[in-house]
């Protein structure tokens, strides 16, 4: 686990935090709006379906510490991934993660169900890393550069090329890694949302916030430039057509 669910249900029930909203957020944060935590409006013209866990998420919603510990033992690897995915940055990842979890709790009882716990949750969390990752560009001074620019992505000539089956194994997820990080931030969310974290595409649609056209697009263009960053892997001796 990357963090413990008992030192994170001390947080949650710490005396600073027992009855309080949404923090006080410092300009770093200020640009990351209250929607972070509100259900997307688009969802609720669509015919509900199941929720699996609609029950645990009630009974946590109801004031059930255990069941809301289960929601995190359930999720927390998956969101973990996914923001390291999104952001490059194992350490701002789990930052990312913990703190979707927070706000997930605060934000419990206006949760309504017009989507899933799994998409509302992913949504929280897209929106903090968008959020980390706009600090980061404003720390870095990069102002709008795209990490599409030539001069910050990885060539296709870089895709180290393939060896034997172990070493093999370790270069072809190293360099599906780099070719995901050499995607600029919107391909690169819809592309892990879809074929890593395997949300269908009005799911996915919730999440960014965005029409299904657009999700569409950005997973197609996501996936041809990955399958053009990786062609030389995939023409390596051994590698698997």
């Amino acid at each position: 686990m990357v963090f413990s669910v008992v030192a994170y249900t001390a947080v949650i029930q710490s005396p600073a935090l027992v009855g309080a909203g949404t923090p006080d957020m410092s300009a770093d944060h200020a640009a990351a709006p209250q929607a972070v935590v509100a259900e997307p409006t688009r969802a609720s013209s669509r015919r509900r379906e199941v929720d699996p866990d609609a029950e645990v998420v009630g009974r946590a919603a109801g004031g059930d510490l255990v069941a809301f510990e289960q929601l995190v033992w359930q999720y927390q690897t998956r969101v973990v991934n996914y923001a390291t995915a999104i952001l490059r940055d194992s350490g701002e990842a789990e930052d990312v993660a913990q703190e979707t979890f927070i706000r997930a709790h605060r934000a419990l009882h206006r949760f309504r169900g017009d989507s899933s716990f799994k998409t509302w949750l992913y949504t929280i969390a897209t929106n903090l890393a968008r959020t980390a990752l706009e600090r980061r560009s404003r720390r870095e001074r990069i102002g709008d550069q795209s990490l599409d620019d030539e001069d910050r992505s990885m060539g296709a000539l870089d895709v180290p090329a393939g060896g034997p089956d172990a070493e093999s194994a370790l270069v072809t997820r190293d360099a599906i890694d780099r070719a995901l990080s050499a995607l600029p931030d919107t391909l690169r969310e819809a592309v892990v949302l879809r074929d890593v974290e395997g949300l269908d595409y009005k799911e996915i649609a919730v999440v960014i916030d965005a029409p299904i056209g657009t999700v569409e697009s950005r997973i197609f263009r996501g996936r041809q430039r990955l399958r053009s960053l990786l062609a030389p892997l995939r023409a390596a001796p051994g590698a698997s057509r």
